[in-house]
């Protein structure tokens, strides 16, 4: 089967926008719909409606096939497949709301039932197991009239993609994941993918409950490994000698273990692993099966900041202050969600701690959070400047030019010297010596 020539993607977002980005720049007809009338003119205008690196070189490769609508109606009767890429956020219970999915399913549905052409939705949320077979299917099919399979095909088919690198990772895909209403809607969107990926990726089609769990397993065996290599670093650190890098360096080299995400350091956050494993145990206590792993794992990585608290009151002297380098949950993004950074930076802001934070991207939506609790400036160096205690929460490269020339401050620690808390190496990893002008603790190495 071909792929589809024009698709219509729902939701303009940080998820959506690079999605018809990428659609766009091989060639296939892309309609964006989305209700926030800037997110529109933005792309209609060549911009990117989002912060994400790379969107805006790709938007402009596709600038002939993209285009924007507030028309949901339009844009559907213009294409052959519809992808829904809209919020579904998280319930007090755990599990994903469809408040803002089921209107555009029905939006969708009745747009369907206008015609006569096959047509494919694909829900690209992350949903629990049985929403696309249970409220989003009966949504479609009664605004639509038709029925599921025969009428319309109706797909689950989450990405496996994070903020920072979503265009890299959307193009080469580590696999594709299809839960499918039947054969021909699934063969119709793996033929569509696989003709605007760069690289060959394995496919696995299921049916849509299959699909489902498989996105909230792999993102809860994810951050287990991320946990795991956590409380390695946890251990090396009371073991003279000891590296956790060492450690995981080989324990990555065992075919059942695997190198990605075996990396000791702080906790994980973002708007996907912690929400996604904390789905998972609801799933599990909801059908009365154990999740202890997964409670485990969530209960051990809120722990994280915690320890990274104290860490810093152990080397802060009295009236010290503290830079934080990092307020993103990972770099090359503007998101914050159950970020490392931004919960240390609340936590000693609100036991009196004065504190200087610096991000590289983030610093707008930090500032909507934090307020003026927090000193915020310009580059690293104006953040260093002066702090009796440095952290590095994340291991961006720019923050290498920092060197032991832009040290100083009037309160200093027992050996002299202010303490710089590197929680991934990163200096140490890139060759670079802090030790002449600071302590230097690196989290997960025994000293």
């Amino acid at each position: 089967m071909t792929g589809a020539s024009a698709v219509s993607v729902f939701g303009l977002g940080k998820l959506g926008s690079p999605m018809a980005a990428c659609l766009a720049s091989k060639g296939v007809q892309v309609i964006g719909v989305d209700l926030d009338e800037r997110k529109v003119s933005a792309l209609n205008a060549g911009k990117p409606p989002v912060f994400e690196p790379q969107l805006a070189d790709y938007i402009t490769k596709g600038r002939e096939w993209l285009r924007a609508t507030t028309d949901p109606t339009e844009a559907v009767l213009k294409s052959q497949i519809s992808f829904i890429i809209v919020a579904t956020p998280s319930e007090a219970s755990g599990e994903f709301s469809l408040r803002y999915a089921l209107p555009v399913c029905e939006q969708i549905g009745a747009a369907i039932a206008q015609k006569k052409d096959y047509h494919l939705v694909v829900m690209t949320s992350t949903v629990m197991p049985g929403h696309t077979g249970g409220p989003i299917r009966e949504v479609l099919e009664k605004a639509s009239g038709k029925t599921c399979g025969t009428g319309f095909g109706l797909c689950y088919s989450p990405e496996f993609i994070a903020l920072g690198s979503v265009v890299r990772d959307f193009m080469n895909p580590d696999f594709l994941l299809i839960g499918e209403s039947d054969a021909k809607a699934g063969a119709l969107l793996e033929a569509t993918y696989l003709n605007v990926v760069d690289n060959r990726p394995k496919v696995a089609r299921m049916n849509w409950v299959n699909a489902e769990l498989t996105k909230i397993a792999v993102n809860t065996y994810v951050t287990t490994k991320i946990a795991y290599a956590n409380m390695l670093a946890h251990v090396c650190e009371r073991l003279p000698g000891a590296d956790v890098d060492v450690v995981t360096g080989a324990l990555g080299m065992d075919s059942r273990i695997g190198a990605k995400y075996l990396k000791g350091a702080i906790g994980y956050g973002g708007p996907c692993f912690p929400r996604d494993n904390f789905a998972f145990g609801a799933l599990a206590r909801a059908k009365g099966v154990p999740a202890l792993l997964a409670e485990q794992t969530d209960r051990s990585n809120r722990d994280e900041v915690g320890r990274l608290v104290n860490l810093v009151q152990r080397h802060l002297p009295p009236g010290g202050t503290v830079a934080i380098l990092g307020i993103a949950y990972k770099p090359a993004t503007d998101v914050i969600v159950e970020s490392q950074g931004l919960m240390l930076a609340e936590k000693l802001a609100g036991q009196g701690i004065p504190v200087t934070a610096f991000d590289l991207a983030a610093m707008d939506n930090a500032k909507a959070v934090l307020g003026d609790r927090v000193r915020f400036v310009g580059s690293p160096r104006d953040c260093v400047h002066g702090a009796d205690v440095v952290v590095i929460t994340l291991p961006c490269e720019e923050y290498l030019a920092i060197g032991p020339e832009d040290f100083g401050g009037k309160h200093w620690t027992k050996d002299g010297q202010p303490t710089v808390i590197d929680c991934w190496r990163l200096f140490r990893n890139k060759g670079k010596d802090l030790t002449c002008a600071t302590n230097y603790v690196t989290i997960g190495t025994g000293r």
